[in-house]
């Protein structure tokens, strides 16, 4: 019996794998247990930052595994102070809390709101989140209520109380949804899963103006496009618009688990001990991770490279017959095709190049922000190479 074939007998159904068993990364390619390599253009869906397997990064994980790898958030650790001390260095916040995914850290944001709104205002009633429809934030409770697509609440609800949806980049509406109940707005600055879809200026700016006037926190959900994807260490940087509070996950820990909250100071005051907590978050081993990561980033100049090598790809992709549209920001891109995007994806695969459909006709391309540029021209050949034989009828 194969691997897959026992995975698919042991493993809950939760996702529609694709039938490769990959056993070893290095760099911006992977290896299958046949020995096949592949391009990976999706790097753990924007995770790998660094690519597999990167040199400091194992140096470094391996090394503190040796020293301490967890304990309670009882007692402090100095990778855990250490990575939230460069994280506030590097954005204009001045408390994190640390946990292990992107969803825990929408969680931990929406709880954060909510107990802060109510603090500030002494109302009640002053709970009501806005969020955007097309959006994802996550699968957890609070996180799935959140995610404006009706296809993921299917099945479990009833679902939060006080959640609201408004039309992405669309200030009017946005306004009209938020008054004193309103303690949150969650927005991603580039919707993910939605299609990579990049906010307006007005529409941010929008909703930090009313956030400010109705007292409620403006919550940028970053796990996707934040620690540099998009060229700078957060997306909203490009949009000159800060939040009160960021989520990050993802790219921070480099492919260990890691998520956090970062929040201003009157905010995360908001929180008393036993308000919020996560066992595993800023465990040793995953700060550790993370402050390599940041390091890295810094060290090698990787934002000004991701800006570089993401003009370059999204010029590249604009030249190939059938791309309609290519939106996004630095390596954060969707390409609007005029075939069907599930399928193209699967000839890529096939030709050794990773990449997904988050859309019928929007493919997601997130490669590691250490991409060169022979391997954009690698994984574009490929592409075009897919969508050809697909416009052929080379695949059904």
């Amino acid at each position: 019996m194969s691997w897959i074939d026992l995975a698919e007998q042991k493993l809950m159904p939760t996702y529609a794998r694709l039938p490769v068993l990959l056993v070893r990364g290095e760099g911006v390619r992977v290896w299958d247990e046949e020995g096949r390599e592949y391009l990976d253009f999706l790097a753990g869906i924007a995770v790998n930052s660094l690519g597999h397997c990167h040199p400091r990064l194992v140096a470094a994980v391996t090394e503190q595994a040796q020293q301490l790898w967890h304990c309670s958030n009882l007692f402090y650790t100095i990778p855990q102070v250490e990575l939230a001390q460069r994280l506030t260095r590097l954005t204009p916040y001045q408390r994190v809390f640390f946990c292990n995914s992107g969803a825990e850290a929408v969680e931990g944001a929406l709880k954060l709101a909510r107990k802060h709104a109510r603090k500030q205002s002494g109302r009640e009633d002053k709970y009501e989140v806005v969020a955007a429809r097309n959006s994802f934030h996550g699968r957890t409770y609070g996180a799935l209520t959140a995610t404006g697509q009706p296809r993921y609440h299917q099945g479990f609800e009833p679902l939060l109380p006080g959640f609201h949806y408004i039309a992405y980049n669309d200030p009017g509406e946005l306004e009209r949804a938020v008054g004193e109940k309103t303690a949150a707005i969650l927005l991603e600055p580039i919707q993910g899963e939605g299609g990579v879809i990049p906010a307006t200026p007005e529409f941010l700016r929008a909703a930090r103006e009313l956030a400010t006037r109705y007292g409620a926190c403006l919550i940028f959900d970053e796990v996707q496009s934040g620690v540099g994807r998009t060229g700078r260490f957060l997306a909203q940087e490009h949009y000159g618009v800060e939040a009160d509070v960021v989520c990050l996950a993802k790219g921070l820990g480099g492919g260990f688990p890691i998520g956090a909250v970062l929040a201003r100071e009157e905010v995360a005051l908001s929180f008393s001990p036993g308000d919020h907590a996560s066992t595993f978050g800023g465990n040793p081993l995953a700060a550790t991770a993370g402050l390599t990561v940041l390091r890295i980033l810094e060290e090698e100049n990787l934002l000004s490279r991701v800006q570089e090598q993401g003009e370059y790809l999204q010029e590249c992709l604009r030249q190939l017959p059938g791309v309609k549209q290519v939106r996004g920001l630095g390596l954060l891109v969707g390409v609007v095709i005029d075939l069907p995007a599930r399928l193209v994806a699967k000839v890529c695969l096939e030709k050794g190049l990773l990449l997904n459909a988050v859309k019928e006709q929007v493919l997601r391309l997130a490669p590691p922000l250490v991409v060169a540029r022979e391997d954009i021209d690698q994984a574009v050949a490929l592409l075009r190479q897919a969508m050809a034989q697909v416009r052929e009828g080379g695949e059904e």
